[in-house]
């Protein structure tokens, strides 16, 4: 009776001391998973074709961001705007056209973003200014946009975009968005906004993965 006891005792024990060392094996896999854990930052660079007032308009994109686990961005995005409106400038006493510049927050939620495509909706929030520009005047030396009529203005603009994920390093984007402004005042201007749809490319250098797990191939 007592070397059943004992016998009984020992096997809960073993049978103990191995379910403790499943749960800790399996507890130590999940703990260095990182498949899932992806972050990344990079550097891109765009271009863009839209209009203001049925005008054509060509913008110009500069931004930093991060990658949070492929779900989602966070930056700085700068753009440049011009825009052949060819409105009568009392102060030059010609025609001229529009240009912009404003910089602000870049968010950016996406959605499948470990697919060779994703679906993004980026938002800008920002601000800057917004004046007239000769479009031969801003080519020669002389043109100082100090002297120029200006106005601050505020950007919202949001938008949706599809993202081709070429490697560890480089990304595609296309997408179209509409920009929401404030008011703005220019002398004898028609256009009190610069709202308007655009379209338009970019491209992502930088590292999109820095978080995969380098110790591990296959994890089952």
């Amino acid at each position: 009776m007592n070397n059943q006891t004992t016998f009984l005792l020992l096997l809960t024990l073993f049978c103990g001391l191995f379910t403790f060392g499943q749960q800790n094996d399996e507890d130590y896999i999940t703990f260095n998973d990182r498949r899932n854990v992806v972050h990344g930052v990079y550097v891109g660079i765009g271009m863009a074709y839209g209009e203001i007032e049925g005008q054509e308009t060509y913008i110009g994109s500069f931004k930093v961001a991060y990658v949070a686990n492929q779900q989602f961005e966070v930056g700085f995005l700068a753009r440049g705007l011009y825009s052949a409106q060819n409105i009568f400038n009392p102060r030059s006493g010609q025609n001229d056209d529009l240009f912009a510049g404003y910089a602000g927050f870049h968010l950016e939620p996406i959605f499948f973003g470990k697919s060779l495509v994703s679906l993004s909706f980026p938002v800008f929030i920002g601000g800057g200014a917004v004046g007239y520009a000769d479009r031969d005047f801003i080519e020669s030396d002389d043109f100082d946009p100090d002297e120029d009529d200006l106005d601050a203005v505020f950007v919202l603009e949001p938008g949706v975009s599809a993202l081709f994920n070429i490697s560890r390093f480089v990304q595609l984007e296309a997408g179209v968005r509409y920009r929401f402004s404030s008011k703005i005042e220019l002398t004898d201007s028609p256009i009190d906004r610069i709202n308007g749809f655009s379209g338009g490319i970019g491209i992502k250098m930088g590292i999109f993965n820095m978080g995969r797990n380098r110790y591990k191939k296959q994890l089952d």
